[in-house]
């Protein structure tokens, strides 16, 4: 099981949908959280893309040198990057960072966003260029390690002779992480990437599209690692964790929520439907009504785009979902809460000691040297609880 965090490159608050209690984003509180989820004992962090987000690339280059061990899942962009220049870059970030790097290909949704940045092809034209891309892509940094050049001459993207004269550490390429509901993109899924991640959608409905993709990937002669977005309140007690949520978007207005399902619902991705259609496009309101499976609350999907579900609950509760949805077959969970740098201590220290063996070695406690607590009457170094 491995468990990343969110670099909050498009923004961070203790409340949804408004100014009040935002944090200043800038390179000291984005490192903060880097330095944070390093030294927690996190795989790596995901970092967002798109115009309300800082650039991935920038972002993830800068956090390298304040970071020892945590990994990178940094966006590509078909149509705003060029394959070759893409595996350039993805070589050179690979060597530099020690083997730290991991590609979150992205066709994107938003049609407005998407001519913004030049790129007009409709839905399943962005999925062919994107298998283009990522074909090409795959095959310069491969044939890298042999000195091979390569040629392809496809609908949207044609190369000639393209090569690297410097291989990336990872062999054959960093692995490509990718997500999406529609069936274009379940079949690029299946073909071409090695994890594919759904966002946080009840389990039989993440075990429907587990089982398409794998089935998809078994007749390319292929295997796909499985992997989900989720946002994360966790409390000691689901009492708090609930009355958190719901704090969480107490200062968000009727006319805000409006205006953000408007925006989604131009979009084109079939993924944030499925989002919109868990709240009924910002309709329902209530715990009663964003609780859309057990623990699985949509209220973060009323004002934010992409992932809009969180599991909310106290630390056992939480840990006993996140094993469901293990159990489909999913070893790769991207989370994050609100703000990222508090709640990236609270997850850790609440439910990283109730996941698997194997999460629980890569913390900092599982050595000696510490963390033990505060030294009780500077006599005595303090026990675990029972707890």
């Amino acid at each position: 099981m491995n468990i990343f965090w969110f670099i909050p490159t498009h923004g961070d608050s203790r409340y949804l949908g408004t100014s009040e209690g935002a944090r200043q984003l800038d390179h000291h509180y984005l490192k903060q959280v880097a330095q944070a989820a390093d030294s927690l004992g996190y795989e790596g962090v995901l970092i967002p893309t798109g115009r309300s987000c800082e650039d991935p690339w920038v972002v993830a280059a800068s956090l390298l040198p304040v970071t020892q061990r945590l990994k990178f899942l940094v966006a590509v962009r078909p149509g705003l990057h060029q394959p070759a220049l893409a595996a350039r870059m993805a070589a050179t970030f690979d060597r530099l960072s020690g083997g730290r790097l991991l590609i979150n290909l992205v066709t994107g949704g938003d049609q407005a966003e998407l001519e913004g940045d030049g790129v007009f092809l409709d839905h399943a034209a962005r999925y062919e260029q994107s298998a283009e891309f990522i074909h090409i892509w795959r095959e310069i940094l491969a044939r890298s390690h042999s000195g091979e050049a390569f040629d392809f001459e496809g609908r949207h993207l044609q190369v000639r002779g393209a090569k690297l004269l410097f291989p990336p550490l990872q062999q054959p390429h960093p692995p490509v992480y990718f997500g999406g509901s529609s069936e274009a993109a379940h079949e690029l899924a299946a073909e071409q990437v090695e994890t594919y991640l759904t966002w946080g959608e009840p389990p039989a409905e993440v075990a429907r599209k587990v089982a398409d993709v794998r089935a998809r990937a078994a007749r390319h002669g292929r295997t796909v690692r499985f992997g989900i977005r989720l946002h994360v309140i966790v409390r000691e007690t689901d009492t708090e964790a609930w009355a958190a949520a719901e704090s969480l978007i107490s200062r968000v207005d009727d006319d805000t929520v409006v205006r953000a399902q408007a925006a989604f619902s131009r979009m084109d991705s079939e993924g944030q439907r499925r989002m919109a259609a868990l709240h009924a496009g910002g309709r329902k309101r209530s715990r009663a009504d964003l609780e859309i499976s057990p623990n699985l609350w949509a209220g973060v999907g009323l004002v934010r785009g992409g992932a809009g579900t969180a599991l909310v609950g106290d630390p056992q509760t939480v840990a006993a979902r996140i094993r469901e949805y293990a159990d489909l077959g999913l070893d790769t969970f991207v989370l994050s809460g609100y703000p990222h740098l508090e709640e990236a201590y609270r997850f850790a220290e609440l439910v990283f000691p109730l996941l698997p063996r194997a999460v629980q070695e890569k913390l900092p406690g599982a050595t000696p040297l510490g963390p033990f607590g505060e030294a009780v009457a500077n006599v005595y170094v303090p026990r675990a609880s029972a707890s």
